[in-house]
């Protein structure tokens, strides 16, 4: 059912209760890679999470990298503990969609990543993807390093002026760190087995991104 908290992030007070623990079984292995989905991962690994909206097809175009050593889907950014998919969808837990992606920088540059990242989806839509509507579905950048806030910040910026200049509305990504400080932590809670890696397990299975069809400018 479509409600305020579609379009609207959720207040602590209005936010699903949540859990200490997974109700759900998730996988350790990645389906398509056979690399571990959980840390600690090899020596020298980055690891980014990002929203694209719907995180099938963001977790496919990841995977695909070369340099990416695993990806994993899941539920980031908001209040809600251990939140199931059903709850996310209600917009009561304030979690993006988000892909985990452990990938070697010596191989995929955080600017690579980062150029598949922007022209893959519409940053500028806020809470929604296309078709689909809801701040579940924002776009949003977790880094865990201060490189890689360096490279975001650069390329979030020359992004923005090229969609400004094409007509389009200003970037609307969430750029935060990973983990926060005090109390505001950004947890990432690992999805549902049969979200892991879907578009390999359904192969035919929804893959809807928007997207401007403008190229991030080299840097």
């Amino acid at each position: 059912m479509f409600t305020s908290y579609k379009t609207r992030l959720v207040t602590p007070d209005e936010a699903l209760p949540g859990r200490d623990h997974h109700i759900f079984p998730v996988p350790t292995t990645h389906a398509v890679l056979g690399t571990p989905i959980h840390g600690p991962f090899p020596e020298g690994t980055a690891l980014l999470f990002v929203g694209m909206g719907c995180f099938w097809g963001g977790e496919k175009k990841m995977w695909r990298l070369p340099g990416v050593f695993t990806t994993a889907v899941g539920y980031q950014g908001g209040i809600t503990p251990y939140p199931t998919y059903e709850e996310v969808c209600t917009g009561r837990t304030g979690h993006s969609e988000n892909v985990l992606i452990a990938y070697d920088p010596a191989v995929l540059s955080h600017y690579d990543l980062l150029k598949v990242f922007w022209e893959n989806h519409d940053p500028t839509q806020g809470y929604r993807q296309g078709n689909d509507v809801g701040t579940q579905y924002r776009s949003a950048l977790y880094f865990t390093s201060e490189e890689q806030r360096e490279v975001i910040e650069a390329t979030a910026a020359a992004y923005d002026a090229v969609l400004r200049d094409r007509k389009y509305g200003e970037v609307t990504t969430e750029i935060v760190p990973a983990m926060g400080e005090g109390t505001v932590l950004r947890p990432f809670y690992y999805a549902e087995e049969h979200h892991q890696q879907y578009l390999y397990k359904v192969p035919h299975g929804y893959d809807c991104h928007a997207n401007t069809g403008i190229a991030l400018p080299p840097m």
